[in-house]
């Protein structure tokens, strides 16, 4: 396998806030608490140490062990779980939403990224475990965003009523996706293994949080991975006095929204993610997901006849916290008040959301993880990289935008000069000595000679680009080649692991797939890895 990367920054993938994140420009440094070295871990390791009580461990493993209880789990997933109440072991962790077979194909490179970086934490720190964790967003309502995975071009879509936590969804129906993949999937040993997995995970199980849990252990439970659902009355009740806090005082939405300005007045170009409500937790029963807001003195679940007075909401609390749901603001909070973690890995979009929750941790006394871009990747099949090669295609060529790859190309394959940059500066030349000379004679004519020299400088543009256009026609069937397998490598315009699913690469490499990754990935190198099978 051929391993090849670029910097984050070239692909034009990426933002400049997490482009200027990993190049650590000082004025975001108090947006988060330790950039991810290895170096940086061993202080991270000492802060979250010491807020880590023993009865919250003792909490997480019995939750754990229940939610494993009727799953096939792994000798090293098991000692994994068991280490957690010792106090020399910390997770690392990633998170995700609930994606119908894992949705597209950065699922697997978080999980990797958070496998590998705790591999290589145990290596440089042998004193200390280190876990990875995958926590499933089984609390999350976006359906529409988790109904679907992508196939070869196609869109296998579940169609479901859905209300409440996604989590609790029944997986009813999905024996027709089941139907209509296993159509396109073919009768080989890797798709035969492909639609066992798929009716193992959706059609025994009987919603989608335990159907999830079944699917990514099994990808991964050969390395250590531990799952949680988070959404559990025990774990929960370690959160009440963070939920207390939200609900009387409010402390996210003042503390977020002056990070959110705070990031803006370093650089307006930097979007912000998320924006905090006066009460970011919704509220949870069966079939029901609302917001909690305060009106008129009185706690109201929205789009209900649900209410409390002050006194009564924190009584309900303390008898079911399992019906109080963080929201995107609160969550990364409760991942860190539960688990022992020094680092949370995620996307670019995600990285961003954290970054405004800093000033957050530090008002509520919580130590802030280290964030970590995950792994991305751009798999190249051995004929597309033979294609590409043939075609003088580089890795930098191939991430450009469409128009500027073609233009590029076109230009570069070309048996007549298409630039005309040449020309322009002649004629700039030339528009010089008549300035001199408008000095000389009459400034009032210096307007004239500028309006003259812009009409002839977009003149020469026009004639490059119907020049452009007309090579492009001429050499169509070079241009196509080339934009088909753009088209492949970037379905829709779009990196390879934001649409395709797994399942294409499984296909084709089986259980080869997931180990070749673990072998390859470097969390902690910070480049865009292009691997060809």
């Amino acid at each position: 396998m051929q391993q090849e990367h670029l910097p984050f920054k070239s692909t034009g993938f990426f933002s400049s806030l997490i482009c200027d994140y990993l190049d650590e420009k000082p004025e975001l440094k108090s947006f988060y608490n330790r950039f991810p070295s290895i170096e940086n871990f061993k202080d991270q390791i000492k802060e979250k140490r010491l807020s880590v009580q023993v009865n919250s461990r003792k909490v997480l493993v019995d939750a754990l062990k229940k939610q494993y209880a009727n799953i096939d789990i792994s000798e090293l997933t098991s000692q994994n779980i068991e280490s957690l109440i010792s106090e020399n072991t910390f997770t690392i962790t990633t998170g995700h939403q609930l994606n119908l077979f894992t949705g597209p194909l950065y699922f697997l490179y978080k999980i990797v990224s958070t496998i590998n970086l705790s591999n290589e934490l145990k290596e440089h720190y042998p004193r200390f475990n280190f876990v990875p964790v995958y926590w499933m967003a089984t609390e999350d309502h976006d359906f529409e965003e988790i109904n679907y995975f992508n196939f070869k071009g196609k869109k296998f879509q579940w169609s479901s009523e859905a209300k409440g936590a996604v989590g609790e969804l029944s997986t009813d129906g999905l024996d027709q996706v089941l139907e209509l993949f296993s159509q396109d999937l073919g009768n080989s040993r890797n798709a035969q293994d492909l639609k066992i997995l798929f009716e193992n995970a959706y059609l025994k199980h009987n919603n989608l949080a335990d159907a999830t849990q079944f699917l990514a252990n099994e990808l991964f439970k050969d390395y250590g991975l531990v799952i949680i659902d988070a959404n559990d009355a025990d774990l929960k009740r370690l959160f009440i006095p963070y939920f207390e806090k939200e609900l009387l005082n409010q402390v996210s939405y003042n503390k977020v929204l002056a990070s959110n300005d705070a990031l803006v007045n370093i650089d307006d170009s930097y979007k912000i993610q998320v924006n905090p409500r006066e009460i970011n937790l919704f509220y949870l029963s069966e079939g029901l997901r609302e917001r909690i807001v305060f009106e008129d003195d009185t706690y109201k679940v929205l789009n209900t006849n649900i209410s409390w007075n002050k006194s009564e909401i924190l009584k309900h609390l303390d008898e079911v916290p399992e019906r109080f749901s963080p929201n995107v603001i609160m969550r990364p909070l409760y991942q860190e008040v539960i688990l022992p973690n020094l680092c949370y890995i995620g996307g670019g979009g995600e990285l961003a959301y954290w970054m405004q929750l800093k000033s957050y941790f530090e008002a509520v006394d919580v130590p802030f993880p280290s964030l970590l871009l995950r792994n991305s990747v751009l798999i190249k099949t051995e004929k597309q990289a033979k294609k590409l090669q043939k075609l003088n295609i580089s890795n930098e060529d191939i991430f450009l935008k469409r128009n500027s790859f073609i233009n590029k190309k076109v230009r570069e394959i070309s048996n007549i000069d298409l630039n005309f940059d040449l020309q322009k500066e002649h004629l700039k030349s030339q528009f010089e000595e008549l300035f001199m000379l408008a000095e000389l004679t009459d400034e009032s004519f210096l307007g004239a000679v500028k309006a003259q020299e812009n009409k002839q400088l977009k003149g020469l543009e026009k004639l490059e680009k119907r020049l452009l256009k007309a090579q492009k026609k001429a050499l169509s069937d070079q241009v196509s080649r080339m934009t088909e397998l753009q088209n492949e490598l970037f379905p829709n315009g779009s990196l390879q692991e934001r649409n395709t699913n797994f399942s294409e690469f499984y296909l084709e490499y089986g259980n080869q797939l997931i180990p070749k990754l673990i072998q390859t990935l470097k969390p902690l190198k910070g480049e865009f890895s292009i691997l060809t099978f």
